[in-house]
């Protein structure tokens, strides 16, 4: 065996015996939890393993399956995107009225329809209607009843280690998600039509072809069928008490004396309506307005996110070849350090203020897509290494003739991003939990999609525009290497990295420009301070 080999597997020995020590961990300090907790984080990783190959594959099928333009397709997820966003902050209240068992279950019915029907839809029309809408609606319900659950299941003393936990496994989930949208593309090719009947071995009267991408979808309602069934395992109304013990009070809708949808209504306005209340009270403070310029600020690097989810898979497979593993560059490298390194940071800088780790950070983060644009003759040096050998040979399976140093580039770029990211992003809510008046901490976090959700708005046109403009579609390639075959083409590709990087170095520019308000609303000094200086 070779000594590449005999390092690889130790280290994976390594890494599954740590992995397996730090579910241990959680696990024991959850011992008291119903087991409601573990099928609530069994549908967790289940849904963000369809969630993962599914939203990865939205781009690709717009332009491939529905015609869009790139331009085209980035608008429309700038329409699809932001529309979770928001609907997360409407369907809120249904985990109040019904609970978390029947919230999880309409949102797995409405998961379940919309990817069954997906894959069948012969137009944007009837896909946006049959398909997307009611996909935003049941990943809109599922994700905050999550942690609504969590919160339910769990004590004030174990609440952070099933948060914890929660963190850990949705990127497990996201991980195999990337990991099935590349499996899927090397299986039955970048984009190819296979008939529905003839795949599944049956005769049908009809004959129907569904691309790569639908065969994802439609995957995605598989892999959510076992999630459903762990839904209906839970308990109605179950939770644990600040003592610990687990109790169960049904939730009953009909105690108002109305039909279930009347009632149902009357419960969520009411509840929409207290809310409103609530939150116009807090945009009122000083406090709230300086929270949402640190969000408005991390939104130039939080939407990195966007890019590596809707510009990153054409940028890809553009100039690397039809099937090249553009999920797994991103999609499981980012989560596998993640879900390593974040307990160990959080250790390491736990006496360290909010600010200062956001700082830092987002500085990390934020210059790391600047490696991507780097010449390519720098990373020559990483050749006929080892690590060229793990990457081309063990891990992304290149051919020889496709292999070129923006693997390097991409890699490298990914993982310094992913070090800046452990450092920012368990950072933001534990500033907003800092910043808010006891009591209004729910308030706080619930608002803080909002700078991010006008931010979707834009990042999908944006997208668009950088592939159309720096990579476009060169079909008479035929998914050859667009890097290899027409360097000339792409020779200002690097263009789509300067634009992203150029605008997420805006956060921490601007964290150090407000570093002393910043600071005085961590100190809790912001409101008897009312002067407080707006620079450095």
């Amino acid at each position: 065996m070779q000594m590449l080999d005999m390092i690889i597997w130790g280290a994976g020995i390594f890494l599954a015996f740590a992995f397996l020590f730090i579910i241990w961990g959680y696990a024991k300090g959850l011992k008291g939890s119903p087991y409601e907790i573990y099928l609530l984080f069994f549908t967790k990783v289940t849904e963000y393993s369809a969630y993962g190959a599914i939203n990865i594959s939205f781009i690709l099928y717009l332009s491939l399956d529905m015609g869009l333009s790139d331009i085209g397709a980035g608008a429309f997820m700038g329409f699809y995107s932001p529309l979770v966003t928001l609907l997360v902050i409407f369907v809120g209240p249904f985990c109040d009225v019904i609970g978390v068992k029947k919230t999880l279950l309409f949102g797995a019915v409405t998961l379940l329809f919309s990817r069954l029907m997906l894959p069948f839809m012969p137009n944007l029309i009837t896909a946006t209607l049959f398909g997307f809408i009611p996909m935003a609606f049941g990943i809109a319900i599922t994700g905050p009843v999550i942690s609504v659950g969590i919160k339910k299941f769990t004590t004030k003393e174990t609440a952070a280690l099933g948060f914890g936990l929660f963190y850990t496994l949705m990127n497990v989930g996201w991980a195999i998600g990337a990991s099935i949208f590349d499996g899927m593309r090397g299986w039955l090719g970048e984009h190819q039509l296979y008939d529905f009947g003839t795949a599944l071995g049956i005769d049908l009267p009809f004959s129907v072809k569904l691309s790569t991408y639908q065969w994802i979808f439609l995957l995605g309602f598989l892999i959510n069928i076992p999630d459903f069934i762990a839904i209906l395992m839970m308990r109605d109304g179950v939770f644990l008490d600040d003592d610990g013990k687990i109790k169960i009070t049904p939730y009953n809708i009909m105690q108002k004396g109305k039909g279930f949808f009347s009632a149902l209504v009357h419960t969520v306005v009411d509840a929409a309506k207290k809310t409103v209340a609530k939150l116009a009270s807090v945009v009122k403070e000083r406090t709230f307005r300086v929270f949402v310029l640190m969000l408005f600020l991390t939104i130039f690097t939080r939407i990195i996110f966007e890019h590596f989810h809707y510009t990153l898979p054409k940028y890809g497979i553009r100039l690397l070849g039809d099937g090249v593993k553009i999920g797994s560059i991103y999609g499981v490298l980012n989560p596998t350090i993640i879900v390593f390194i974040v307990p160990l940071i959080a250790v390491l800088t736990r006496k360290i203020s909010s600010y200062v780790m956001l700082l830092i950070g987002v500085t990390i983060s934020a210059f790391s897509v600047f490696i991507a644009a780097i010449p390519l003759g720098y990373f020559s040096f990483l050749n006929n290494t080892w690590f060229s050998e793990l990457v081309y040979d063990r891990w992304l399976g290149v051919p020889v003739e496709n292999q070129t140093n923006l693997y390097f580039a991409l890699i490298i770029f990914v993982i310094v991003f992913t070090i800046g990211e452990a450092l920012w992003s368990p950072r933001l809510m534990q500033f907003a939990a800092e910043v808010a008046p006891k009591g209004k901490e729910a308030s706080y976090i619930s608002l803080a999609v909002l700078p991010y959700f006008l931010a979707k708005i834009v990042a999908g046109p944006f997208s668009g525009w950088l592939v159309s403009t720096y990579t476009p579609a060169m079909p008479e390639l035929n998914g050859a290497p667009g890097i290899i075959a027409a360097p000339e083409a792409y020779a200002d590709s690097y263009m789509i990295w300067i634009w992203i990087g150029s605008i997420a170095i805006i956060t921490p520019v601007g964290l150090v420009v407000f570093k002393k308000l910043f600071k005085a609303a961590e100190a809790g000094t912001i409101e008897s301070n009312e002067e407080a200086p707006a620079e450095s």
